[in-house]
């Protein structure tokens, strides 16, 4: 089983790529799905972030208010290390299980986790190799504003408090650039898969 960590800054297209690695048989996990699992109402991470943010941090019927943690430590980075301190941990287990699971049920497979904190967490080390998702930044602005409608000072703020894509980039055994659009990022997603696919020929 070739384990595979994949990670990209905000709006440069993860999800398309995934979507096409998909296509191609690989197995993937969306590492922000299992972040929301490990702090369900009834979980230990749930526990631990009302332990440290406060109960204010929980909608009335005991869920947590993302929203409201989001706005909590987006501008403040020890709370942000905080809350990364209690979720990463987590969302590590979770993903190691799923990759022992993937392995038992087909052993010569491809097991791709997504995260976006891979390299800032340090979890990046535990795989075979890492892809790094890309595009040019006039393009990650202009997506980030029309995904989420942002506004060009917005988007960019939320650019700017993550690590700069030239520094991701230099973590990568392969680059996917999406700056072309669809048809290209399709074509450079299958020259990267055959590649991966080498790996796993013993």
């Amino acid at each position: 089983m070739l384990k595979v960590g994949l990670t990209g800054s905000i709006a440069v297209g993860k999800s398309f790529v995934c979507e096409v690695f998909r296509e191609l048989g690989c197995y993937v996990l969306d590492a922000d799905h299992v972040a929301r699992e490990v702090v369900e109402p009834g979980t230990v991470g749930l526990k631990r972030i009302v332990e440290n943010f406060g109960g204010e941090v929980l909608l009335p019927g005991g869920a947590l208010d993302r929203s409201k943690l989001g706005s909590m430590v987006f501008s403040d980075n020890e709370k942000r290390q905080l809350l990364n301190s209690i979720v990463h941990p987590l969302v590590i287990e979770q993903q190691n299980r799923w990759i022992i699971a993937r392995e038992r049920d087909d052993p010569d497979g491809i097991t791709i986790v997504d995260a976006a904190l891979m390299i800032e967490s340090g979890g990046y080390r535990r795989f075979d190799a890492m892809i790094v998702v890309w595009c040019r930044p006039e393009i990650q602005l202009e997506r980030l504003m029309l995904r989420d409608g942002l506004s060009a000072d917005e988007a960019a703020s939320r650019v700017a408090s993550q690590m700069p894509q030239e520094e991701k980039k230099s973590f990568a055994d392969y680059l996917i650039d999406t700056s072309n659009g669809f048809g290209d990022t399709r074509r450079r997603v299958n020259d990267v898969f055959l590649e991966l696919k080498k790996s796993t020929v013993n």
